[in-house]
């Protein structure tokens, strides 16, 4: 098994204490009123304007150097040929910052976003372009835009350290956090995004997301292979080694997911629309499958498709899309295709409206290969807890072992760390055992021999399922952790703890009777 990535300063799994946390409250400074759900994408438009507005100065600054050999700074065939996006001069950051504090920036930006995309074909229809609106302080966007200037996004130096990555991704999680619910539906912790990633190690073919929200599964998964490029022989050539199909129904979440793609140069299918009433990937069977549906949502309109062919394992009910997404994403598997996804936990034991039909057939069917229980408090959207399911279409394929008839359940419940009084995350380390265990339990090569370890992980039959009623929540079958023997004699140890019970017997039982004597005071017999 390839090993993972070094943990970068600031902690990749999602933890940050750099400049992004500093930058970050300097901007949220200048929100005042507005909504975050605004704000949001004030902020991340300049950003993204910032970034590709560094990168093209970089390369006009490089063509000018060569205008004597016949270069020309301003044809835009010289940028396209070194996949940098065309910026026209009214779109040029220095032109931005020229007008910050005049009135009319909003205006100014407004013209730049249109500029751009009408120039870059690839980014027509994501761009925000309202910033002249009246509803925004236009002496706080000066100041934002003097605040952005200060960072260098663009050029080659922060594009090798992923600055923007960096601060892009810290400010959605940050988004996500200060919406509460309504902002971290589309928002996957980085550190749940990049185990099913290491579980599922997409490196070569179709990769899937129903439900993209700003594409987190897609940046991580090209992120996995450029990290272990060597490990797998790939020579290098990550980004073309998958092709990346997504869908999102929330209009701004799609012009989020296209700017967070773009910004990393990564070309992908993304589609907006509502996955279930209109599929703009009707026909795609999937090598991969990653994806974090909104927990349990009622208003999916499922009564208008009680008869579509997706449900092939039983309706799902009207009231809960759960195992309407499970249903989707085997739908769109191919036949040796594995999916990876966060579901919240009441669908490994729910048995109304038919749910536990649906999952008794999915695992008779032998689609279920593992089954982990996370922890609390990892998601921005809702304290409920959630688990990961992984199916797989071909269980006895011959690139693992045969693991037909077998489930592997994982307990990860006590693992992870509290980045501050609210939010949990796991650790480098955590992720590593998680995925190590399961790569071995499938019988990859390098990933050493599987063994059972009471109170994190369990290989359960099929027949054990059944007697569990089909119930997959990892508790079920892991056991309780081992406890190290402390070296006391059995005898003794019995001895000493009938002394104490003893001890709180007779204490009990004087308690009682104080309490008897005060009650016959008070004239209560």
């Amino acid at each position: 098994m390839p090993k993972l990535r070094k943990p970068n300063p600031t902690n990749s799994t999602g933890a940050t204490v750099g400049y992004e946390a500093q930058l970050w409250r300097m901007a949220d400074a200048l929100r005042g009123s507005m909504d975050a759900a605004e704000y949001k994408h004030v902020v991340l438009g300049l950003i993204f304007l910032k970034y590709i507005s560094d990168a093209f100065e970089e390369h006009h600054a490089r063509i000018e150097a060569e205008r004597a050999q016949g270069a020309d700074p301003e044809d835009r065939d010289e940028y396209r040929a070194a996949s940098v996006f065309w910026v026209p001069r009214e779109a040029r950051w220095a032109r931005l910052q020229a007008h910050a504090r005049q009135p009319t920036i909003g205006q100014v930006v407004d013209e730049a976003m249109e500029a751009v995309e009408r120039d870059n074909p690839s980014l027509k229809g994501i761009l925000p372009k309202d910033y002249a609106r009246q509803a925004l302080d236009k002496q706080r966007l000066g100041q934002l835009i003097d605040l952005v200037a200060n960072i260098r996004v663009g050029y080659a130096d922060a594009r090798a350290k992923d600055v923007l990555g960096r601060v892009y991704e810290y400010f959605l999680g940050q988004f996500a956090s200060a919406e509460g619910k309504k902002g971290g539906e589309f928002y996957t912790p980085r550190c749940v995004v990049r185990l099913l990633v290491e579980m599922l190690e997409p490196f070569r073919g179709r990769v899937y997301d129903p439900c993209c929200g700003s594409s987190g599964m897609f940046v991580q998964s090209v992120e996995f292979i450029e990290a272990h490029a060597t490990a797998n022989g790939n020579g290098g050539r990550a980004r073309t080694q998958i092709s990346i199909y997504g869908q999102e129904s929330n209009y701004t979440t799609w012009r989020l997911a296209k700017m967070n793609l773009a910004i990393r140069g990564i070309d992908g299918r993304i589609e907006q629309g509502d996955t279930f009433h209109n599929d703009r990937h009707p026909d795609l069977k999937a090598d991969f499958i990653l994806a974090n549906p909104p927990f349990n949502v009622s208003d999916w309109g499922g009564e208008r498709l009680r008869e579509d062919k997706r449900w092939r394992f039983g309706v799902p009910p009207a009231g809960n899309a759960n195992f309407a997404w499970v249903q989707h994403i085997v739908h769109h598997l191919a036949p040796a295709g594995v999916a990876g996804f966060v579901l919240a936990n009441g669908s490994m034991s729910s048995n109304q409206s038919g749910e536990g039909e649906i999952r008794k057939n999915l695992i008779e069917t032998d689609l279920v290969d593992c089954m982990v229980a996370l922890p609390g408090q990892l998601f921005y959207s809702a304290q409920i807890p959630a688990c990961l399911w992984f199916l797989a279409r071909d269980r006895k394929d011959g690139k693992f072992r045969d693991r037909r008839g077998q489930v592997l359940f994982i307990d990860a419940r006590k693992l992870g760390r509290m980045v501050d009084r609210t939010h949990r995350e796991l650790t480098d380390e955590d992720i590593a055992r998680i995925a190590a265990t399961y790569h071995a339990w499938r019988g990859e090569k390098e990933a050493g021999a599987y063994k059972d370890l009471p109170g994190f992980c369990k290989s359960a039959t099929l027949e054990e399922i059944r007697k569990h009623g089909h119930v997959l929540t990892p508790g079920r079958y892991v056991g309780a952790e081992a406890r190290e023997d402390d070296g006391e004699p059995f005898e003794e140890k019995m001895a000493r703890l009938v002394a104490r019970l003893r001890e709180h017997q007779a204490e009990a039982a004087s308690l009682d009777a104080a309490i008897a004597r005060n009650l016959k005071e008070l004239g209560y017999e």
